[in-house]
């Protein structure tokens, strides 16, 4: 050791973080929850002169937080020097401002969370991404210990319970055993949905079956349809039908009416004997041949590709990989379409803090044992991201205050989780998500042709959502910058789910902005002269599509003899548990 390295505090806290790193990792801290706060905790410890300015600041914060404090118990007005974020619920209730045990409760509370947050994110030492991963987890154990999460420091708690003569709590302890018997804590009430019954009753027909899959073909709704069909790929972290609810909210009978021909995928539920399964089958076996069923039945030289989440970047692959594999003219999509897809992985959003070795490792093992992901594994991660929304928001209601979870088709869907096969889902983690090579031209073959993302030259619709945590908006953007072709990007108000599940009703509910989107422009360049409109997309998406999708012929048959009826929509991958 030199001697500059011996006064460079930084070499040393790198030094101790990687030390710490590889004694903690795997054994201790398979998913890197651990290792991100202590590798904050040596940063600071190497930096004093940024901790005594940071306790600095935290003295002033706190000197107001007493002076509240004391106005308070005094019985005077006081503003509050802390605030919750405009979406944390945990504190409408009026009784946390206006009774000053609860506000003094409520704002220390804050002021420690948000003192905390402020103070891992401007860590000095580390790497953007090492912030946001120690700022997560312990970001998840404040939300754990909120004071609205326990009974006794929960005042409306307290107040029902008396209110209802502890009949509350007797029918949160009856939730709670019923969470405990189903495994999960549940966000709505099973019984109260059926697939095929009030979910996914859009008239149809599997008309193509496989190892990997199902596609349904639907039952026209105009006598007459557009000549090129639409091809849907769904995702299968999920089940198909959240693109078909009930009725109302269904993006597949929207479809249908404004005389669309449509197929969609349904993937089949993982079990160990699919543990060899790769991405290339799903690219080739799954996309390929949902093409080729429509192009078949429709007698159609090319279809309307559309993709949703990792039915969008398997999508994006398959184009790529057809652009490869067929001369220009025989390529079987005229136009595709993305809903909330990632091609460029490098910043996924929250979902980042589980992806590194360790934790890719760790999930692999796992996995080679088994065969599979357990669907319920990824669901908890997924709600983990939004802690107190999906997670403590139903263990307070439920369990403090005895209410019957809702009935929400949404969270119905969001809780039939499907399994991962080991294969393709080890090779996803690992050459999207912590290598980021689709963007790499050639870096990745797929059922033996390298992709280049360039080689696109199909129009593409975009649609992504602003409040996304699964794809950000920003992330999904750049799509834009490796494809070539026409291109058109809209940005939808709400989530990765609303986002897209966004019916045109009256009204507008919602609203989005949309504009051509170019190779070399900035999202936000972009936003700035994107135009805003009241409504939902889907309307900005027919102007779009239905031009492109040919002419007006009779409508067909949903099946016929070389593509014949295997069972009525919604099939039968989609009921497997």
């Amino acid at each position: 050791m030199n001697k500059s390295e011996r006064l460079d505090p930084g070499q040393t806290v790198k030094r101790s973080i990687k030390q710490l790193h590889e004694a903690v990792e795997g054994a201790f801290d398979p998913l890197g929850m651990a290792a991100p706060i202590i590798h904050a905790q040596l940063a600071w410890a190497a930096h004093p002169q940024e901790l005594a300015d940071r306790l600095l600041r935290l003295s002033s914060d706190l000197w107001r937080l007493q002076w509240h404090s004391w106005n308070r118990v005094l019985g005077l007005d006081s503003e509050d020097p802390v605030r919750p974020n405009p979406d944390d619920a945990r504190f409408a209730d009026p009784v946390w401002t206006e009774s000053p045990t609860w506000d003094l409760t409520k704002e220390w509370y804050l002021a420690l969370t948000h003192h905390v947050q402020d103070m891992l994110y401007d860590t000095p030492g580390l790497t953007g991404k090492e912030r946001r991963r120690a700022a997560f987890w312990w970001r998840k154990w404040l939300n754990a210990v909120a004071p609205t999460n326990f009974f006794w420091t929960n005042p409306v708690a307290v107040r029902k319970a008396w209110e209802t003569k502890g009949e509350s709590l007797v029918r949160g302890f009856g939730n709670f055993l019923d969470d405990v018997r189903a495994g999960e804590v549940r966000m709505t009430r099973p019984d109260d949905f059926e697939v095929g019954k009030n979910l996914a009753t859009t008239p149809g027909a599997v008309v193509f079956r496989n190892d990997l899959l199902e596609v349904i073909h639907y039952q026209p709704t105009r006598p007459q349809v557009h000549r090129d069909p639409v091809v849907i790929v769904t995702p299968w972290i999920n089940k198909f039908y959240i693109l078909d609810l009930v009725p109302k909210k269904s993006l597949i009978r929207y479809l249908l009416d404004q005389g669309l021909d449509v197929f969609i995928t349904s993937w089949k539920n993982p079990d160990a004997s699919m543990r060899d399964v790769t991405f290339d089958d799903y690219v080739t076996r799954g996309v390929h041949a949902a093409v080729e069923t429509a192009r078949g039945l429709a007698g159609a030289e090319k279809v309307h590709a559309v993709g949703y989440c990792i039915g969008g970047t398997a999508l994006s692959m398959y184009m790529a990989w057809a652009n490869r594999h067929f001369p220009a003219e025989a390529v079987p999509v005229a136009d595709w379409t993305v809903f909330t897809t990632l091609v460029d992985f490098q910043k996924p959003g929250d979902i980042e803090v589980f992806i590194d070795e360790s934790s890719i490792r760790y999930l692999t093992g796992n996995m080679a044992r088994t065969g599979y992901l357990e669907g319920k594994e990824m669901a908890s991660a997924f709600r983990l991201l939004r802690s107190n929304s999906l997670i403590w928001h139903y263990v307070v209601h439920g369990w403090l205050y005895g209410e019957t979870p809702a009935s929400f088709d949404v969270l119905y869907w969001n809780m039939d989780a499907t399994r991962m096969p080991y294969a393709m889902h080890s090779w996803y983690l690992r050459e999207l998500y912590l290598h980021n090579r689709l963007i790499q031209k050639d870096a990745l073959v797929v059922a033996g042709e390298p992709l280049d993302l360039a080689a696109i030259s199909q129009p593409l619709y975009a649609v992504a959502a602003e409040d996304d945590h699964i794809a950000p908006w920003g992330q999904t953007f750049r799509i834009n910058n490796f494809v070539t072709g026409p291109k058109r990007y809209v940005l939808s108000s709400s989530g990765h789910i609303l986002g897209i599940v966004n019916p045109v009703v009256q009204p507008p509910k919602r609203n989005y902005r949309a504009a051509e989107a170019h190779r070399s422009e900035s999202a936000e360049a972009w936003l700035d002269r994107a135009e805003r409109h009241e409504g939902s997309w889907w309307e900005d998406w027919m102007q779009w599509l239905k031009p492109r999708a040919g002419e007006l012929v009779d409508a067909r048959p949903v099946a016929n003899a070389a593509f014949p009826a295997l069972a009525p929509a919604p099939g039968t991958y989609v009921l497997e548990k």
